[in-house]
């Protein structure tokens, strides 16, 4: 089969997902060894007023802005500001109080406290409230832990600090709130408001010119409209796919103000912001050279976290089977055991309204693809980057 033919496969699934109304508007773009190998889109910005989706279109990027704090909080390792060892509760003296909520409601003492490295790997004990079976959940749902996005990082710590973990540190892997708290301790360190660090930490010299906590009056024809959920307590159990736009500004607004800042959520980016930020995850570098990783420090990254004890790593009762989970996302620990086709060292992650990203070191590729539903069970990200892999000769 010819390359353009096995291109025109990326264009079908995604063309069928919105045909058949799942999804209103997808676009994709990959790059191998420098070169951008394959872009493309499918369907429409919003789907009642069939606009087409626009040039550089934003998107609400979710859980994709997890890795982006926790490549800051490496640069704070390097600079000798963290270690993957320090209790978070030098920085946030209130964390020393935490106790364990066992699933029978008693509480128990901390056999040791978090560290920094429990928060990168989400083994910190804390959770998310749409998390189902999770018997702590239940008490971030009634503090709107998830969906408050009127209080800054500050706030949204002391909350944290007064809720019990569900889990020991260190026993298990439990997706949840670690990088929030994370982004909490780099303001702390940094002495400056969240944005400001990553604008000239990262998003300045990677040229991510479009990747905010907002978005711009100017910029707003861009905004990808988005599709199911309305809040994140919906996103795990929200029934049947509905293409009816759903307002997600409570817990996602695009309004410029001082205090929506979060380090596992937030920001708002474009295919091609995105494109340079996975870029520097393979080199440490931008595109024009400048150092934002060392080397060292990129290979070290890259290397999973979590003890064979511990895996399958689950998100709620979906496991990922053969992937681990190493300083800034998912990867890859165990190829043969994988559900679908990807490299033997890839690693990357998604977003909750099925926004996702892969790099891959020993094919030198970056792929990433965007859309906006949020809490879509259907395989899109699979989907698509399967069909990528089979593209690339």
């Amino acid at each position: 089969m010819s390359v353009s033919k096995r291109e025109n496969i990326i264009q079908s699934i995604a063309d069928s997902y919105v045909e058949r109304e799942l999804f209103s508007g997808i676009e994709w773009l990959a790059e191998k060894s420098g070169k951008v190998i394959l872009s493309g889109k499918s369907g429409y910005q919003n789907f009642q007023e069939k606009t087409p989706i626009p040039t550089n279109a934003i998107y609400r990027i979710y859980s994709m802005t997890k890795p982006i704090t926790s490549v800051m909080a490496l640069k704070l390792i390097e600079k000798g500001k963290l270690r993957l060892y320090d209790p978070v509760s030098s920085f946030i003296p209130s964390f020393g109080n935490l106790k364990v909520m066992n699933p029978d409601g008693s509480m128990e003492d901390l056999v040791r406290p978090i560290i920094i490295e429990d928060l990168l790997t989400h083994r910190s004990g804390l959770t998310y409230d749409f998390l189902p079976g999770c018997h702590v959940a239940p008490l971030y749902s009634e503090k709107d832990i998830s969906d408050d996005g009127s209080v800054n990082l500050e706030k949204k710590c002391e909350s944290l600090s007064h809720l019990p973990l569900a889990y020991q540190p260190g026993s298990r892997f439990n997706y949840s709130v670690s990088i929030d708290v994370l982004a909490r301790i780099i303001e702390i360190i940094s002495e400056k408001d969240f944005e400001v660090i990553l604008r000239e930490e990262i998003f300045d010299p990677l040229e991510m010119k479009d990747t905010s906590f907002s978005v711009e009056k100017e910029n707003l024809p861009r905004l990808m409209s988005t599709y199911g959920a309305s809040n994140f307590k919906e996103i795990m159990n929200i029934g049947p796919h509905s293409l009816k736009e759903t307002d997600v500004n409570q817990h996602n607004p695009f309004t410029k103000g001082d205090h929506f800042r979060r380090g596992g959520t937030g920001l708002f980016s474009t295919t091609s912001d995105y494109l340079s930020f996975g870029r520097m995850l393979l080199s440490g570098k931008s595109k024009s050279g400048e150092i934002i990783l060392s080397r060292n420090m990129v290979n070290f990254m890259r290397m999973n976290r979590i003890p064979d004890s511990q895996l399958p790593i689950m998100l709620g009762p979906l496991p990922f089977a053969g992937y681990g989970w190493n300083l800034i996302g998912r990867t890859v620990v165990d190829n043969g055991k994988t559900m679908s086709l990807t490299g033997k060292n890839e690693f990357g992650w998604a977003g909750a309204a099925s926004t996702y990203f892969w790099v891959d070191p020993d094919e030198d590729l970056v792929g990433i693809m965007m859309t906006q539903y949020l809490g879509s069970m259907w395989p899109i990200t699979d989907d698509m980057r399967v069909a990528m892999y089979q593209a690339i000769d």
